[in-house]
């Protein structure tokens, strides 16, 4: 088990690429770390050839993860991603049929708006990934419910 940290600092927190204000992505710095962090997964990969890969990433760590995984679908094999905030419309990319992905989300997370999280599920959904979700009527919060969600998909067969 590995865990990069974020190389950009925002007050006082490792984020892993620079926004301009809530939900204002800095694209270019984006583009920037999702191509070092993929670097980095394939970098393990190559390091551990028959181990699978799982991404976990909560919040900024599952929107870089997301941006990874839409410029890199073949390197993970299951994908855990709470509370992710992706405010553009992604592009259809090819390589995620069948690849297992969960997405947790809070119907009144003022962080990861409800709206954008359905839309990232219907996504993955068009994209032919194996979609799971674990909904809850709060906000940003992480709940038991989803933990054992990652539980499951970390642990299924």
């Amino acid at each position: 088990m590995i865990s990069p940290r974020g190389d950009v600092a925002e007050m006082g927190a490792a984020r892993f690429f620079r926004r301009t204000g809530e939900g204002v992505y800095d694209m270019a710095d984006l583009a920037r770390a999702t191509e070092r962090m993929a670097g980095f997964v394939v970098a393990h990969k190559a390091a551990h050839p028959s181990a699978p890969i799982f991404g976990f990433g909560y919040s900024n760590g599952a929107n870089i993860l997301v941006s990874v995984v839409m410029a890199r679908p073949d390197l993970f094999d299951r994908v855990g991603l709470p509370h992710p905030l992706i405010p553009w419309q992604p592009a259809l990319v090819a390589g995620l049929a069948g690849r297992r992905v969960l997405i947790t989300a809070g119907r009144n997370d003022p962080i990861s708006p409800w709206p954008l999280s359905q839309r990232l599920i219907d996504w993955f959904g068009a994209e032919g990934a194996l979609v799971a979700t674990e909904i809850h009527p709060g906000g940003h919060e992480l709940r038991p419910a989803e933990a054992e969600a990652l539980r499951h998909l970390l642990t299924a067969t």
